[in-house]
């Protein structure tokens, strides 16, 4: 049964991989951050603004095991990307929350 209070019915027990990527120039898209390609990404957002959907300066990459985690963040935290030192490391999990 659904509970239509939370924000999702997706169980979130299980362990997410996913990064954390900050200082990100204006212009960066998904596309921009195929530089995560070495270490095998499942996906990749870039958080924009909801009125401009300009992008925010930051985004999130899923990978598929922690080893593949680890080994981005080491390789990709504080590299340059379009001009700017960018920022790497794992993601809190996102508690549930009331739907509004």
């Amino acid at each position: 049964m659904s509970a239509p209070w939370w924000d999702s019915d997706d169980d979130r027990s299980g362990v997410e991989y996913r990064a954390y990527v900050g200082n990100l120039p204006w212009g960066t898209d998904e596309s921009s951050l195929k530089d995560f390609s070495d270490y095998r990404p499942l996906n990749a957002d870039i958080v924009t603004d909801r009125e401009t959907g300009r992008s925010r300066g930051f985004g999130f990459v899923w990978f598929d095991d922690n080893e593949s985690l680890s080994n981005a963040i080491q390789g990709m935290d504080g590299q340059e990307l379009g001009g700017r030192t960018i920022t790497v490391d794992r993601a809190n999990q996102r508690p549930r929350r009331w739907r509004r």
